[in-house]
């Protein structure tokens, strides 16, 4: 087959695994920037000219799945002749793609033969980088293995995460297979007596299942993360054994949008509490302007540009006491832009990625946390501000919002409303009194709600209720 790949970021870097190069006719981007220059050794073009070329499909390897078919549609492309790469199961089936499975801190025959000493638990990651849905399970198999489980971490690809587990004598094992493989294609996972899987990349895993084991489904996403979901699959997975939990009302309202009546339960993440944990590298600020921080990869569903929006309606006068950091992955489009529109304003700051050692301190210096997003299922980094008391101001479309009392603990916003945005930042500003004493009070919600305790003694309810 020829394929035209549409996306070159992150998620082409993710699946472009499973495409030969001889099979790659060229690969698309809406990017100006992109186009016209090679990525391993293919061209890259836009949509407009890509479709011009004799392909048989073409495979959009982004989440943006929605806005993408749209164009491609409105260029004449037959819906047919488009794949998500949530369909490379369909897509490939029949042929050899089998990739070699990677163990470490344990062998291949300790997976096959089951331990009778312990009970075992899986739990499988889309990925092992820091992001929230990641870090999560990490937490959570630490809390098994301090039960005393045998735990086995796996993932689709590999990450920084894996040392971490590593560390901790936690084994794990990355299997490429899992982006496009079902359960009772997965010879390896049948000996365990319970299994987690994390987010709604594993509804392919998860149509096919061994119904012998119990698994539960930990949902983190929000409905933009369903448009390449084929609603087929998701209604015809089979529930027998099978616990449904999620971070909150967002995922769980994103399920049921097309899964009607399907029983969720909450489960939500826990924090660990770094707060007061201090170093030498920690100087504090030396500016003295209120200091608003934005954590997250920066793109649209986040919200950064809602930001940039708000920051320009700022009075002279509030503007210069303050400074806007805005931290995460920043060489996407929206990001480009951001750039551009910042270069007279000094006061917003783009710091880039970070590691968690960074976020960290940069949240001890912290004022006030901004998540703008237009949606968000429940960010880690709020969770995290809170729990070294910064006050968040959140849009409405954040599922952290449902645990914040507007002007008690945290300040609320309607999603996109930058003028709102602007009246919550100025009023901060004129209240630093008041944002201090907000401070403690989004303490308390990391304390009752996302503190490890908590999240330790749902996680073992949730355990012991499916193991048995």
């Amino acid at each position: 087959m020829k394929f035209l790949l549409f996306g070159t970021g992150d998620y082409y870097e993710r699946y472009k695994k499973w495409f030969e190069k001889d099979e790659i006719t060229a690969l698309l981007d809406n990017s100006s920037r992109k186009q016209s220059t090679l990525i391993d050794g293919v061209k890259v073009l836009s949509p407009e000219e890509g479709i011009q070329l004799e392909f048989d499909a073409i495979v959009i390897l982004s989440f943006y799945v929605k806005a993408m078919k749209a164009q491609l549609a409105g260029l004449g492309v037959d819906e047919k002749r488009i794949y998500h790469f949530y369909d490379l199961h369909r897509l490939f089936q029949g042929r050899a793609t089998h990739r070699p499975v990677k163990y470490y801190g344990i062998k291949e025959d300790a997976i096959r033969n089951k331990n009778c000493g312990k009970k075992r638990i899986l739990l499988l990651s889309h990925d092992l980088t820091l992001g929230g849905p990641a870090l999560a399970l990490c937490h959570a198999a630490e809390v098994l293995c301090s039960r005393g489980y045998e735990i086995v971490f796996a993932s689709m690809l590999d990450g920084s995460l894996r040392q971490h587990l590593l560390e901790r004598h936690i084994p794990v094992i990355v299997d490429e297979n899992l982006q496009i493989q079902t359960m009772r294609e997965t010879l390896w996972v049948l000996n365990f007596d319970l299994m987690i899987c994390n987010t709604i990349n594993y509804h392919v895993f998860l149509s096919d299942r061994a119904t012998e084991i119990p698994a539960v489904w930990w949902l983190h996403d929000s409905v933009f993360f369903y448009d390449g979901v084929e609603k087929r699959i998701l209604r015809g997975i089979d529930t027998n054994k099978l616990d449904i939990v999620s971070v909150g009302p967002v995922p769980r309202n994103a399920m049921q949008t097309f899964v009607l009546d399907l029983p969720i339960r909450d489960l939500l993440y826990g924090v660990v509490d770094e707060k007061g944990k201090r170093n030498d590298l920690d100087t504090g600020k030396k500016s003295g302007r209120f200091r608003f921080m934005t954590i997250g990869y920066i793109e649209s569903r986040k919200g950064q540009d809602v930001l940039i929006a708000a920051v320009k309606l700022l009075r002279k006068e509030i503007l210069s006491q303050c400074e806007f950091y805005l931290v995460g992955q920043d060489t996407s489009m929206l990001a480009e832009q951001i750039k551009d529109e910042i270069k007279n304003i000094p006061q917003v700051v783009m710091k880039g990625s970070v590691g968690r050692v960074e976020i960290n301190r940069l949240l001890r210096e912290t004022d006030m946390m901004i998540c703008p997003s237009r949606e968000d299922p429940m960010p880690t980094v709020v969770a995290e501000a809170m729990m070294h008391s910064v006050p968040c101001i959140l849009s409405d479309a954040a599922g952290t919002a449902a645990y914040i009392s507007n002007g008690e603990n945290g300040l609320i916003f309607v999603s996109e409303d930058s003028k709102e945005l602007a009246e919550k930042i100025e009023w901060c500003v004129l209240h630093k009194e008041n944002a201090v004493r907000m401070g403690s009070e989004a303490r308390i919600i990391y304390e009752n709600i996302f503190s490890m305790n908590v999240f330790e003694r749902n996680l073992l309810e949730t355990v012991d209720r499916n193991i048995r």
